[in-house]
């Protein structure tokens, strides 16, 4: 999925022809306007990826000297999560997203490699985050948004199984079969 930042920045092409030099086939595609409540269901909601969320942006916190406390209020991870998750749907809803499915030889391993780290600014140039975003958590969390890193990319088949359900439902995915379209 191409998040805001990468539709603001014009990177709906330049995505696709990444994956489709590697040989992958875009088989379902769509620009939209996200509701929040599908956003609301697409980010776990679970006390662990909450507290998770928390721990990591301690983490940056104590990484760079910053003071959570002035920031946040409080230094329990618990109740960082929950304000990070809202940083991130609001950041999902600030602009049109793009939903793609992606076929191929190991899909989701691959993408995740094109893709680049999740932290742009720890991104090899050459990937898509390494080549279009120097975001950082410390940034983001100075400003109180989510870090913008151009896409989402399931982490794995399972995870991508769910996710087209989600974001597609009984819509039609194309065969990534070359054959199938001449």
């Amino acid at each position: 999925m191409i998040k805001p930042d990468g539709v603001r920045k014009g990177l709906i092409g330049e995505v696709i022809s990444r994956f489709e030099r590697r040989d992958l086939k875009v088989v379902a595609l769509e620009m939209f306007q996200p509701e929040h409540e599908q956003l609301n269901d697409h980010y776990p909601k679970d006390e662990a990826w909450i507290t998770r969320l928390g721990e990591k942006t301690k983490s940056t916190y104590e990484k760079y000297g910053y003071d959570m406390l002035a920031d946040f209020g409080t230094t329990d991870t618990s109740k960082i999560g929950p304000e990070i998750r809202k940083w991130l749907i609001d950041y999902m809803k600030s602009a049109p997203l793009v939903k793609m499915v992606v076929q191929g030889t190991h899909a989701v391993d691959v993408v995740r490699k094109i893709a680049g780290d999740t932290l742009p600014y720890k991104s090899a140039v050459g990937t898509i985050r390494g080549d279009f975003s120097i975001d950082s958590p410390a940034m983001a969390n100075k400003e109180k948004r989510a870090v913008m890193n151009i896409m989402h990319c399931s982490e794995t088949p399972e995870e991508a199984e769910h996710e087209i359900k989600h974001w597609f439902g009984n819509s039609t995915i194309f065969s990534n079969d070359k054959s199938s379209y001449f």
